[in-house]
């Protein structure tokens, strides 16, 4: 289950980044992805498990 969670914010960084280069024009909805991805580290942090 955890290399799962690292794929997901893996992915949505990766998509992040794409998103923010090549289409600019959608900034909030690529931003959105980068901090789902701030979410998924912090509470995987502050839970105590390990990614």
């Amino acid at each position: 289950m955890r290399d799962l969670i690292w794929l997901i914010i893996v992915l949505l960084i990766i998509g992040w980044l794409v998103g923010y280069f090549a289409f600019p024009d959608l900034g909030s909805i690529i931003h959105i992805l980068i901090v789902v991805a701030v979410i998924l580290i912090l509470y995987k942090l502050l839970t105590g498990r390990r990614l």
